[in-house]
């Protein structure tokens, strides 16, 4: 069955549970993040940045990324899939939308969207994949008319590549030591990198892409903790119980309970 864009607020996103969006994480559409109000710290393939009012964002599928909303921060995500008529940019874009009439035309074709989305009127689903298609339409011309490109630097070259071989191993279980072999820096270097470009030493971006992991498959799940182990590279499913302990304060099996007693 063919994907369609999906339209939510920042706090619907997650779901009620800070760790969905503040651990790093990927997915599998493009995302395009409005704030209307408030201000939120993201990281995107490892580099991080602050996000306030007005600002547009847009994180392509696939790329390692965290947001930490503040208290005070409100606004929307758009979801599109990759792969269909609506053209999502495939490097991450920050654009600060400061025209009132750029600001007000990216609002009302989002509310749009979400009219849509909560109406099963007829011809919905075309209705939804054009209007995704005019919202990215939009981003496009923001784009062209905020185009602010700089060189990354080497450091933030280092934690670009390093955040990419992340996303493609962290299930394997490899320490960080390995992945810094594998980029030719050593662990030092990469580790001074990673904290000067998103705040996080290179083995706890590493670990705490893992816990997103592990912690969804727990409490979203089905899957015995000693499969869950095993998927995500752990020696030994009594290893894998002390690193949920370790960063959660629960076991396994009672993440997993607190998660369905909430629903």
């Amino acid at each position: 069955m063919e994907q369609r864009a999906q339209i939510m607020t920042l706090a619907q996103w997650a779901r009620g549970t800070a760790w969905r969006l503040e651990l790093p994480h990927s997915l599998t559409a493009h995302a395009l993040i409005w704030i209307t109000r408030g201000q939120a710290r993201a990281m995107v393939e490892g580099l991080r940045r602050g996000v306030g009012a007005h600002n547009a964002l847009t994180i392509p599928a696939g790329a390692l990324f965290s947001l930490d909303l503040g208290t005070a921060c409100y606004g929307q995500v758009c979801l599109i899939p990759p792969g269909g008529p609506a053209l999502m940019p495939d490097r991450p874009q920050h654009l600060r939308i400061r025209e009132v009439q750029a600001q007000t035309e990216l609002t009302g074709l989002l509310d749009a969207l979400q009219r849509e989305s909560r109406e099963a009127r007829p011809f919905h689903d075309e209705a939804m994949s054009a209007q995704a298609a005019m919202i990215t339409v939009w981003l496009r011309r923001a784009m062209i008319a905020h185009e602010t490109a700089t060189e990354p630097t080497a450091a933030e070259r280092l934690v670009m590549a390093y955040s990419a071989l992340i996303e493609q191993e962290y299930r394997s279980g490899r320490p960080m030591a390995e992945y810094a072999r594998d980029l030719g820096v050593t662990p030092t270097h990469l580790t001074r990198s990673c904290k000067g470009c998103s705040g996080l030493t290179a083995a706890d971006l590493l670990t705490q892409r893992c816990l997103h992991t592990a912690r969804d498959m727990l409490e979203d799940g089905t899957d015995a903790v000693q499969m869950v182990a095993a998927q995500l590279g752990f020696r030994s499913p009594a290893y894998f119980s002390r690193f949920i302990l370790h960063h959660t304060g629960l076991s396994p099996s009672a993440l997993r309970k607190k998660a369905q007693d909430k629903r």
